[in-house]
């Protein structure tokens, strides 16, 4: 379990120990007090005397023991619950009448708390053991039990057995969130590799592809030779197997990812970006960009990302929709969210297009655009007819986009 993980475990954990401590502390003060107001009953008060002050030197004492599940030994359990055993078996000792009547032992409900530790540091098992040997010796300290005696002792073993389940199926469900979170962090991290490499390694390969079987000869052979590099790479993006060796800041420089080369390098400030500086260089002769007169402030993260996927909705533009496409970029700066708008007079996407692109390894819309956005708290919704081109439409919440 990572650090996130043992944080949450102690912060589950650690409010039951600290309330066992205070448990401790209180039942003591009870058991002293009955002793107080009815000493008068006891034959022997000396041992009385002798088993309390046991009690209330080890408790202080040991305070720091029941602190966490690590500091709580196995030895220390054994101490604790033997002292509650004495102190349970001595009272008839101090009261000669305690077997005739249904008072407190010389422990009262400080026993519990023994019981308690055995729950939190080993579950149930460990529970039920603990409050097994206490039942004995309180049918053993009342020679002739009544059926209080027998209720109080299944209370006490019923609720310390209960609670002892509860502490198991906490750590469980711990566990298995840390696990989640794992893997969700590993999930985005792979993601975000995949999107790097689909918009440098793949992008430069089916450039080379497309430009060698232009010119043919030699290049044709290069170009069939990058196509199939390509092939192998998307199978390996799409399967989950991405090299290790590729890092975002690794990325080639292409003419495809422009938007993405422009974006500020992750040593740069850490104050606002202003968007329109990396969409800048989007702008062309067939792409008109659209923004406020005022500066569109996010984060550098957020700002480069959105900018990376606008770029990649630009690609999508030029591979699909030809050169002689026009593409029109619009930014909008509202209070609560940044909303940028990419469309294009291209012939559109065809049903079931996208959804076929994502099963070959094309994951220009999936994880460049869709991915993006979706780690940014974000969204990127698609519009597309047949013949009347296509619109994507980025937003980013303000309050996500400025952490």
């Amino acid at each position: 379990m990572d650090g996130r993980g043992r944080a949450m475990r102690m912060s589950v954990e650690l409010p039951l120990w600290r309330a066992l401590a205070g448990y401790r502390v209180l039942t003591l003060v009870y058991a002293v007090l009955i002793f107080v107001f009815g000493q008068d009953r006891f034959e022997r008060p000396g041992i009385a005397v002798g088993v309390l002050a046991v009690m209330a030197v080890w408790t202080l004492a040991t305070l720091p023991r029941v602190s966490s599940a690590a500091r709580c030994t196995r030895p220390f359990l054994a101490v604790d619950l033997a002292i509650a055993l004495t102190g349970i078996l001595l009272t008839p000792l101090a009261d000669a009448q305690a077997q005739t009547h249904d008072g407190p032992t010389l422990p009262s409900i400080w026993t519990a708390g023994s019981v308690l530790a055995f729950a939190l540091k080993g579950g149930w098992r460990w529970a039920g053991f603990a409050s097994s040997l206490v039942a004995v010796a309180n049918i053993v300290e009342r020679g002739e039990p009544s059926a209080d005696t027998f209720h109080n002792v299944l209370l006490v073993w019923v609720a310390s057995i209960a609670i002892g389940y509860v502490v198991e199926v906490a750590r469980a469900s711990e566990r298995t969130l840390a696990r989640a979170l794992e893997i969700d962090a590993a999930t985005r991290e792979r993601e975000r590799l995949a999107r790097d490499i689909h918009d440098g390694v793949l992008q430069v390969l089916a450039m080379v592809q497309r430009r060698g079987t232009a010119l043919g000869g030699e290049a044709a052979e290069l170009g069939r030779m990058a196509g199939e590099q390509e092939v192998a790479l998307r199978s390996l993006v799409s399967g989950g197997l991405v090299p290790p060796s590729r890092t975002p800041e690794a990325a080639p420089a292409t003419a495809e990812n422009a938007p993405a080369e422009n974006a500020p390098a992750e040593s740069g400030p850490a104050g606002p970006v202003d968007l329109r500086t990396l969409l800048a260089p989007c702008a062309g002769a067939r792409v008109t960009l659209s923004e406020p007169g005022t500066p569109v402030l996010l984060a550098p993260g957020a700002a480069r990302e959105l900018a990376a996927a606008v770029g990649a909705a630009l690609d999508n533009v030029r591979r699909h929709a030809g050169d002689a496409a026009s593409a029109w970029i619009l930014v909008e700066d509202w209070p609560d969210e940044v909303v940028v708008t990419v469309r294009d007079d291209g012939p559109g996407i065809a049903e079931g297009r996208l959804a076929q692109a994502e099963g070959e390894g094309r994951l220009g819309v999936a994880q460049s655009i869709r991915g993006r956005l979706r780690d940014l708290g974000g969204r990127a919704e698609l519009l597309s007819v047949p013949g009347q081109g296509t619109e994507v439409e980025l937003t980013v919440p303000r309050g996500k986009a400025d952490t």
